[in-house]
């Protein structure tokens, strides 16, 4: 079976242009993520890698299907220097080592949290997983492995996150909409929730 991270990396880089830095983190008992960052004018969006290799296993299951499986990867667009948004790379590979540990199937419409701020003085200790499809599109494996979705992570501050457990995920993103929040914004405040 061949390896699917060189696959994913060539599709990174084909819609979202050369990396101009990259990360490893390695967590015990855990295959290596990395975290790769492109930078375009005033975005700069950090990507995880590694995510994928294995397909996420439904935490019920007594065996996990080494072949079968939702596979995944992680994206974040913030604004540049408004924050020294670089130290969110561990942050994001915890997120994505999170089906190895965790036994979690990372999808749209969940919500992530960390326990900690996203990079320092950040009002963000969770993110949103919004629908693949808009930035990266889905990678498409040969049969029998499920296809590669790039997940955009959409950060929530804590009264976002609390909110969106009760109202659902749907009803927060219509509250961004509707208040025209800029999520990319790396120091914004939450969204009039009333």
């Amino acid at each position: 079976m061949a390896d699917v991270l060189p696959l994913v990396e060539a599709r990174l880089r084909t819609a979202l242009g050369e990396p101009d830095a990259r990360a490893a983190v390695t967590f015990l008992g855990t295959d290596r993520i990395e975290v790769l960052r492109f930078t375009d004018g005033d975005i700069v969006r950090y990507a995880t890698l590694g995510m994928s290799a294995q397909p996420m296993a439904d935490p019920t299951a007594v065996v996990a299907d080494p072949v079968a499986g939702p596979r995944a990867e992680l994206v974040l667009s913030v604004r540049a220097g408004v924050a020294d948004t670089d130290k969110v790379l561990r942050p994001l590979a915890v997120l994505a080592a999170s089906p190895q540990v965790e036994g979690l199937v990372v999808a749209p419409g969940a919500s992530l949290d960390v326990g900690d701020p996203l990079w320092p003085g950040a009002p963000f200790t969770s993110v949103l997983v919004a629908e693949p499809g808009g930035l990266v599109e889905d990678l498409e494996l040969d049969a029998p492995l499920d296809p590669v979705r790039f997940l955009p992570l959409l950060p929530m501050t804590p009264n976002e996150a609390a909110w969106k457990r009760v109202h659902g995920a749907q009803a927060l993103q219509e509250r961004w909409l509707t208040g025209g929040t800029d999520l990319r914004d790396a120091s914004r405040k939450s969204v009039s929730l009333d």
